[in-house]
């Protein structure tokens, strides 16, 4: 039996709602026992740089009623349940491998830039293709979320998040080339920071 079409889409909300639940639990059940951290950012250029832009993407993804009569209330693809659809998958995938590459850090994650007590420069799993691939996970969830919501607010979210973390990415790089010498300069040039083979 066809399942309705409302039936199909509050499904899809449904499972939109379980990605973004299960990457947040996730966080923070996997954040215990981290190593402490031997360099990290101020407090205030953490807030500015990184939390602040997170939480602005999430607030442009927000009910469509808060951006009435504004472009970014504007459609940027045709509302239909396809678009949904694809937009789910990638939004799962991106948290799938988020999640994943966490966990590959262990000890060594932390959600600002930090250099940690005894820091070990991971190798393997996605880190073999890619350095940041957390980051390429939670853009392709942004992307994702873009899609289901579908007006210009969306593109700029995903837009703020790249930002955001293109610094990040950017400060991280940095602190590791002069952590790890010769043998982060080998994993650069055999690497990309976001898209195997790309970028």
């Amino acid at each position: 039996m066809a399942i309705p079409g409302e039936s199909l889409l509050d499904l899809i909300s449904l499972g939109f709602k379980m990605v973004w639940a299960t990457v947040g639990l996730f966080w923070l059940w996997s954040a215990r026992g981290v190593k402490r951290s031997s360099r990290t950012e101020s407090l205030l250029l953490q807030l500015v740089v990184y939390w602040a832009p997170l939480l602005m993407a999430f607030l442009l993804l927000g009910p469509s009623d808060w951006f009435q009569g504004s472009f970014l209330n504007e459609r940027f693809i045709p509302k239909a349940l396809w678009t949904k659809g694809v937009g789910l998958a990638l939004a799962a995938a991106g948290a799938m491998l988020a999640c994943w590459s966490r966990h590959i850090l262990g000890r060594n994650w932390s959600s600002v830039v930090q250099l940690k007590q005894d820091h070990e420069l991971i190798e393997s799993g996605p880190y073999r293709y890619i350095r940041h691939p957390i980051y390429t996970g939670l853009l392709l969830a942004f992307l994702g979320t873009a899609l289901k919501v579908g007006d210009w607010r969306g593109l700029l979210a995903v837009a703020i998040v790249l930002a955001s973390f293109r610094r990040k990415l950017g400060v991280e790089e940095r602190w590791l080339s002069e952590e790890f010498g010769a043998a982060y300069a080998a994993y650069r040039r055999r690497t990309k920071a976001l898209v195997p083979g790309v970028i």
